[in-house]
């Protein structure tokens, strides 16, 4: 049987999602949970791996196993295990030719930024931040030259392992609210550290450092070169995972909910 589960998570309390020989990460605490539950080890496949210190609000994750539970086993029972700073949201079996990874559409990520003159304390593992207000209206600007299927190689991690840079970016829109600017991606897929690389590259438009064009420019150099440094992993939310509906899950539907931060 495979199940699916749907999970959020406080991504300062882990060092990334990819388990590792020390522990420490989300998946390693995931499994260890799913194995007393399961009372057999347990491997699990997510839908997109997140950096240390990054959040997600629902990641999707699959495994397979033969042990017989209830699903109430797989959410509340799971839950009883786990750290706090883990929960599962929903379980459901699925189709074996159901992927995590390889069946999502869409996944959208949320970027958080606190913009004032002194840092935030109760917003530091939650928010990024910047000393000064930002031109919203420029950044805007900025972000409509960089929808749509391109090489995104100027945003793209050395690190990163991607078989092509080539990407479709559906959405990018910038909310703002008082000292808060969220920043809404939506693409097929990303490449390692590519919302991060975009968000420094528009605040550096935002500052009045470079002008909108900038980003237009940067984008077809494909030169990680001429874009911001990468910016702080704090602020950063995988948000939802999207799949055809002939998979039943209903997954990228919750509203954005309120954060621990001043605004």
């Amino acid at each position: 049987m495979r199940i699916a589960l749907g999970l959020e998570y406080d991504g300062s309390r882990f060092l990334g999602w990819q388990t590792q020989p020390g522990g420490g990460t989300v998946q390693d605490g995931l499994q260890t949970a799913l194995a007393a539950i399961a009372g057999e080890a347990l491997g699990v496949t997510c839908a997109g791996r997140t950096d240390r210190g990054v959040h997600a609000r629902e990641q999707v994750v699959h495994f397979d196993t033969t042990v017989q539970r209830p699903l109430t086993a797989w959410v509340r029972g799971v839950n009883a295990v786990l750290p706090e700073s883990i929960a599962v949201l929903w379980a459901k079996p699925v189709d074996a030719g159901f992927h995590a990874r390889y069946s999502a559409t869409a996944r959208t990520y949320r970027y958080v930024l606190l913009t004032r003159a002194v840092r935030p304390a109760l917003a530091a593992r939650y928010a990024g931040w910047f000393h000064q207000e930002l031109d919203v209206a420029a950044m805007r600007e900025a972000a409509a030259a960089l929808v749509g299927d391109h090489d995104f190689s100027a945003f793209r991690s050395s690190e990163c392992q991607a078989k092509t840079p080539r990407r479709s970016l559906r959405r990018l829109d910038i909310e703002q609210c008082d000292e808060r600017i969220d920043f809404v991606f939506t693409a097929n897929a990303f490449l390692h550290h590519m919302v991060r690389n975009l968000v420094g590259t528009l605040v550096y438009v935002g500052k009045g450092k470079h002008g909108p064009e900038w980003a237009r420019q940067v984008l077809q150099s494909r030169d990680r070169s001429r874009a911001a440094p990468t910016f702080a992993a704090e602020g950063l939310y995988l948000e939802a995972i999207e799949y055809a509906p002939a998979w039943g899950l209903n997954t990228g539907r919750r509203a954005p909910a309120g954060l621990p931060i001043e605004h």
